[in-house]
């Protein structure tokens, strides 16, 4: 009998149903699940990308490919620094409104994205990358990314009252907001 032994050691995790104990349980973290999306993701591109250069690179030849990997990451990089550019004007304009940027600070992770997949040479990657830069393409994946973010991101307004902190916290008064 296992469990009758004082020190009961098991030599796999078979032994633990054999002595009649359970393993606990340990619930999915998701973390780990994203780990494993990133990891499949990871994997999958550089071989859907791959598949495109050599399907890509039969048809049209290496030098042409060449130039086509390479007019499409200048022409990216314009593009992402005029998008930018204009996403952090607007970015800058909201605020001076007293309006909250979210709109134009998830466009400008948008565009940060389409630079950085641009940048990686690839087919699919450009194609996701002028998507991204793409403003009414942006705007359904904004919408959509907006939806998922609501439900896990809180905006706390701050108390209601005068604006002086000295006159709301009286310990905080060596402080003054300018």
């Amino acid at each position: 009998n296992c469990l009758a032994a004082p020190p009961c050691r098991f030599r796999s995790i078979f032994d633990f149903r054999l002595c009649g104990l359970n393993l606990p349980r340990r619930q999915p973290s998701p973390h780990c699940s994203m780990f494993f999306k990133l990891l499949i993701l990871f994997i999958l591109v550089p071989i859907v990308e791959l598949f495109l250069f050599l399907r890509i690179g039969v048809r049209i030849g290496l030098p042409a490919t060449l130039a086509v990997i390479l007019l499409t990451a200048v022409i990216g990089a314009a593009l992402t620094r005029s998008q930018g550019a204009r996403t952090l004007a607007n970015f800058r304009q909201a605020m001076g409104r007293g309006q909250l940027p979210h709109r134009e600070a998830l466009d400008g992770l948008l565009i940060l994205l389409a630079g950085a997949v641009l940048i990686t040479p690839g087919f699919l990657t450009d194609t996701v990358g002028f998507l991204l830069l793409f403003p009414p393409a942006r705007h359904a994946i904004r919408g959509r990314l907006g939806h998922y973010l609501k439900g896990r991101i809180r905006i706390i307004d701050p108390p209601t009252g005068t604006r002086d902190s000295a006159e709301q916290n009286p310990k905080d008064s060596d402080f003054i907001d300018i």
